[in-house]
C-alpha cells in the first residue's frame, strides 16, 4: 500500500511531538516546544495564502492580536469562558478578514503587502493606544483555561508546560490535516491555478476573487487560533503579538521551511522559534549567527529546507 504525502506530513509530525520529549533536559523545552507548535499553525495558514494561493500578508500578525485579546477581554466584559472567547476571537477575525479583504485582495504583489502591513499596524496601534481596554503597551492578564485540572482529576497528572506541549501539538495537528486535505480539495486545485496565473485561472471559470478572499479568512482563522494559544499559555499578553515583526517572522518560517509546504512551513517555525535559543552560546553575536544561517538557506535553498531536501533524496533515489 503507497503512503501519501499527507499520510507522511502527519505521521512525522506526530513522530515529532511523541518522540521530542524524551530528549527535554527539562521542563523549559516544554514551553519551547509549545511555541513552535503555536508559530506552527500560524505558519500553515500563511502557507494556505501565500503557499496555495499565491497572496502576500504582512500583516497576519494583526489576526493573531484579535484571537490573543478575544481570550483576555470576552471574559471580563462579556463573562463568557475563555475557550469560548478564543472561538469567538476566530469568528471575529474571519468576520474582519473578509471585510478587509475584499478590497484589498484587488491589488497585487507588494502593493497588498503594504496594504495588509497596514492592517497589522492599524491593529497594533490599537491595542497599544486603548490602554483602558486593553491595558496599553503594559498587556493584560488572561484567565486560566482550566482544562488541566480537569485532566488532573481524571487521574491525568500533567504540569503546565506538558499540558500546553500537548494541547499545541494536537491542535496543530488538527490544523495541518485540515490544510493537507485542502490541499488536494476543488478549492485547494483552484487555489494553485489561481497561484500559477490568475488570467488563466479565470479563463477556465475560476472564481478568482471569492477564491483569494477565501483563502484569506481562513489564513485569518489560523493566526487567530495561534494567537489565542499563545495568550492561554502565557497568561499575559502584549501588543507585540499583533506587532510587525510578528508578521514578518511568520512569513520568515513560511519561506525558510518552504511556503509551498506544510511540513516545511512547520520544519521553518522549528528552525526560527528553536535556532535562536541554541545560539544563546554566542552570546552578542547571537542575532548575527542567526542572519547568517537565514542568509545560506535563501541562497542555497531558496524553494525553502523541506522541499529542497525532498527534491535532493528523490534525486538520490532516482
Amino acid at each position: 500500500m503507497r503512503i501519501s504525502s499527507k499520510q507522511i506530513t502527519l505521521l512525522v509530525l506526530l513522530a515529532l511531538i511523541a518522540v521530542a520529549p524524551f530528549f527535554f533536559p527539562s521542563s523549559f523545552y516544554y514551553r519551547v516546544g509549545a511555541l513552535v507548535f503555536i508559530n506552527g499553525l500560524a505558519v500553515v495558514g500563511i502557507v494556505i495564502l501565500t503557499g496555495y494561493a499565491g497572496q502576500i500578508s504582512l500583516g497576519h500578525a494583526g489576526f493573531a492580536g484579535i484571537g490573543a485579546y478575544a481570550c483576555a477581554l470576552a471574559p471580563a466584559h462579556l463573562g463568557i469562558h475563555v475557550g469560548l472567547a478564543a472561538i469567538l476571537g476566530a469568528l471575529i477575525s474571519a468576520v474582519i478578514a473578509y471585510l478587509v479583504g475584499r478590497p484589498i485582495l484587488r491589488l497585487h504583489g507588494y502593493y497588498l503587502g503594504v496594504a495588509s502591513l497596514g492592517f497589522g499596524i492599524l491593529v497594533a496601534m490599537v491595542l497599544s493606544n486603548e490602554g483602558q481596554l486593553t491595558g496599553g503597551p503594559d498587556g493584560i492578564a488572561v484567565n486560566d483555561l482550566g482544562l488541566r485540572s480537569v485532566l488532573n482529576d481524571m487521574g491525568l497528572s500533567l504540569t503546565n508546560s506538558e499540558f500546553w506541549y500537548a494541547f499545541s501539538g494536537l491542535t496543530l495537528v488538527v490544523g495541518a490535516w485540515l490544510a493537507l486535505n485542502l490541499y488536494n480539495s476543488p478549492t485547494g486545485r483552484a487555489w494553485r491555478a489561481l497561484h500559477g496565473s490568475e488570467v488563466a485561472a479565470r479563463t477556465v471559470g475560476v472564481d478568482v476573487a471569492r477564491l483569494k478572499l477565501q483563502a484569506f479568512v481562513i489564513s485569518a482563522v489560523y493566526a487567530s487560533i495561534a494567537g489565542s494559544l499563545l495568550a492561554l499559555q502565557n497568561r499575559f499578553i502584549t501588543p507585540e503579538v499583533a506587532g510587525f515583526m510578528h508578521s514578518i517572522e511568520m512569513v520568515t518560517m513560511a519561506v525558510l521551511g518552504g511556503v509551498g509546504s506544510v511540513l516545511g512551513a512547520i520544519f521553518g517555525a522549528i528552525i526560527l522559534t528553536v535556532l535562536p535559543q541554541a545560539l544563546t552560546v554566542f552570546a552578542e553575536h547571537e542575532m548575527m549567527v542567526l542572519g547568517l544561517v537565514m542568509m545560506l538557506v535563501m541562497i542555497f535553498m531558496r524553494e525553502g529546507v523541506v522541499p529542497t531536501l525532498l527534491r535532493f533524496f528523490r534525486g538520490r533515489g532516482e
